[in-house]
């Protein structure tokens, strides 16, 4: 995964020559931003542009309404950011609000963290061009519950290809039964020597030695293959509907993976998942997950699934409440991102009975759900509270989340997918500010 790709802003200017101001506030930018961003030479707006990233006008004039064409001429994303803080100045509202209605894609940010997350988008837009999801499947939907997985729109092949279509991002696809064997031939005393120096990392709870090594054999398998790819932003493999091909479950690997190589994860090779997780976490640094809704007004087809006798009780509004878990607990989970964590035997009975499963908490208060929608235009987003843990002994949720949403009857209508991504905070301001660089919108739920 590249983590020193800087974005490249191309500083734009009314007249020839730069006058004094834009001078001053293009030097005082690539202060600001010598982290994120590589700025080109400064060009007069009309001029034959070079390629870049994005446009960036350290100084505003009114020169923008009577030069609107030339302004839609650059064919970039207009960066504003003109006041000495690194922000876009408030005697540029109007403008920029102008420059908006006439299909320009102005960002305006107010706040320094802004203004570098706007970059790190930039230049994660232009690596995912050259970057790769790596999945493990052979014949996915056709193993078990496939009455259930044959679903799933991020193993069709239009998926993929609007994916690469609007981001020029790559799928990888590899054999998870060759993966599975590949992974039991790895040494006992490998996996020993690789437990060694994660031991004291790693909280177990209850599972047999044979399980522990079985699922560190899985990580140094992938681990292996990840050296032979380049740009990998994330991997994940089809670990349910097709565990035949393994005695274990993948768990234990993507957390180690992360906290190593902070190398992302789709459980189930989810791709739509692994490619939200990528824009949230790496543009907005947030912490992130995947995980399966089961909202209190599903009723029995929820209940049924998870194996639970009721949703938790709550003081009002059950219709507004969700139930969130995945393969027995919360999900996937780094360590890094929980406040509490154990490696624990597998719960599904879908998998080996070798397998393991994460038992880790985030952090109760404000969570942000969210995913890409299925035609690639925009992300679905829910903000909402994570509001405590719920615990049903001999089911399949043996601790699940309790999440409050605004509107339980609306995210029935218009959820995106029964698997989504829980970013830990409110993230639909900074998500929006950021979605144009990408090509998306934000549609709140």
């Amino acid at each position: 995964m590249s983590t020193n790709v800087k974005a490249t802003l191309l500083p734009v200017t009314f007249h020839a020559e730069p006058d004094e101001e834009f001078s001053r506030q293009l030097a005082n930018l690539r202060t600001l931003l010598a982290n994120e961003a590589d700025f080109l030479e400064p060009m007069p707006l009309g001029a034959t542009m070079p390629r870049a990233d994005a446009a960036i006008f350290p100084q505003m004039l009114g020169d923008a309404y009577r030069r609107l064409d030339e302004i839609k001429g650059l064919m970039l994303p207009v960066l504003v950011v003109t006041s000495e803080f690194g922000t876009v100045s408030m005697w540029d509202w109007e403008i920029d609000r102008y420059l908006s209605l006439e299909g320009v894609r102005v960002i305006a940010p107010y706040n320094l963290e802004q203004t570098r997350m706007i970059c790190r988008a930039l230049a994660i837009k232009k690596d995912l061009a050259r970057s790769s999801l790596l999945v493990y499947q052979d014949n996915p939907g056709a193993g078990f519950q496939a009455d259930i997985f044959k679903r799933f729109y991020w193993w069709e092949d239009e998926c993929t290809r609007r994916m690469l279509d609007k981001f020029g991002i790559v799928v990888i696809k590899k054999s998870f039964r060759e993966l599975g064997e590949a992974a039991k031939g790895v040494a006992d005393a490998d996996a020993e020597a690789v437990w060694s120096e994660w031991q004291g990392r790693v909280p177990v709870g209850g599972i047999t030695r044979r399980a522990l090594l079985s699922a560190i054999k899985l990580y140094i398998a992938i681990r292996r293959d990840l050296d032979q790819e380049e740009n990998v932003r994330a991997v994940g493999i089809n670990c349910l509907n097709e565990s035949h091909f393994s005695d274990t479950t993948p768990c234990l690997a993507w957390n180690m993976l992360y906290e190593e190589k902070r190398l992302l994860w789709g459980c189930e090779a989810d791709t739509v998942s692994m490619l939200t997780k990528t824009i949230l976490h790496e543009v907005l640094g947030a912490p992130v997950m995947m995980t399966n809704l089961y909202p209190f007004l599903m009723g029995m087809a929820a209940l049924k699934h998870e194996r639970i006798p009721h949703f938790p009780t709550v003081a009002e509004q059950p219709e507004n409440y969700v139930l969130a878990a995945h393969c027995g607990y919360l999900g996937v989970l780094p360590r890094s991102f929980s406040t509490q964590w154990t490696l624990r035997a597998k719960v599904l009975a879908i998998v080996d009975g070798n397998a393991t499963a994460i038992d880790a908490r985030l952090a109760e208060g404000p969570v942000t759900l969210a995913k890409l929608e299925p035609d690639f235009e925009s992300f679905s987003v829910v903000e909402g509270s994570l509001e405590g843990y719920a615990q049903f002994p001999g089911s399949d949720c043996l601790n699940g989340a309790l999440l409050r949403v605004p509107d339980g009857h609306r995210l029935m209508r218009e959820l995106a997918s029964h698997h989504t991504i829980l970013g830990v905070g409110h993230l639909k301001n900074d998500l929006e500010l950021v979605a144009p660089v990408f090509g998306l919108q934000v549609r709140a739920l």
